[in-house]
């Protein structure tokens, strides 16, 4: 039996779901995101099924649901295994998240209300509290605050469609910690906050989208490649109608 299966032992229970295969949908997708099933792991149908106590019908239909959604990937002839980690799907993650993340940022401050704000300070302080940036309770504060302003868009489609790939760019991050920099990056996250306190759509899309390219440059730096994006943070910050007094001729 491969190794890396050892610690989910136990975990098949199907207590709170409506199917075993339910369960060990969650059961996988939750180890694979936390990076206790590592990036190119092999998941054998078998040796799972014995882990999480379960047939192999319910593990084959939770691997295909991981399949879809890009966690697994099917090798003919070799079998299922954790979805590989490369510059060139990070690149493509990053393409989609700063696609939609923006949008939805700019939907939210367009709606912004003083009860979001207080959410979404009350979330950014949570992160700004935590002491170690590689640590669980650190990631899930970082994710508590984008949401909170995501969550404000009011789009159950944005948000469907922004989770899976933020769990696959997370992949990334969890692997490659030093990449994250929350603590010298926290004023990054208040300027994409105050955008939406000023109800200014377009500042904090943009805001937001330097904050993803910058992450995803990091990431790209800590796999030894090249930056994927060009940032500019001066642009990004400037309040709606301010504008940049043209240069007088030499």
């Amino acid at each position: 039996m491969e190794t890396h299966l050892a610690d989910l032992a136990g975990e098949g229970s199907p207590s709170g779901h409506r199917t075993l295969a339910e369960k060990a949908f969650e059961v996988l997708h939750r180890a694979i995101i936390a990076g206790r099933l590592p990036p190119g792991a092999r998941l054998p149908i078998e040796d799972l099924a014995e882990v999480l106590n379960m047939s192999p019908m319910p593990i084959r239909e939770a691997v295909r649901r991981l399949d879809a959604a890009g966690l697994v990937e099917n090798i003919p002839h070799r079998g299922a295994r954790v979805t590989g980690l490369s510059v060139v799907d990070l690149a493509e993650v990053y393409e989609v998240r700063l696609s939609l993340e923006p949008m939805a940022v700019r939907r939210a401050a367009e709606r912004f209300t003083p009860a979001d704000e207080e959410r979404s300070r009350r979330r950014l302080a949570e992160l700004d509290a935590a002491s170690d940036d590689s640590s669980s309770a650190t990631f899930e504060a970082h994710e508590e605050f984008h949401f909170a302003l995501y969550d404000t868009a009011g789009s159950t489609w944005l948000l469907r469609t922004i989770r899976p790939v933020w769990e696959t760019s997370e992949r990334y991050c969890l692997a490659l910690p030093e990449s994250r920099q929350h603590k010298s990056r926290a004023g990054e996250h208040q300027a994409i906050l105050d955008a939406c306190a000023a109800r200014d759509g377009d500042r904090a899309a943009r805001c937001l989208h330097a904050h993803l390219a910058t992450t995803a440059n990091n990431l790209a730096a800590r796999m030894g490649h090249e930056p994927l994006y060009e940032v500019t943070w001066e642009t990004a910050r400037r309040p709606r109608g301010r504008q940049r007094p043209a240069q007088r001729p030499r």
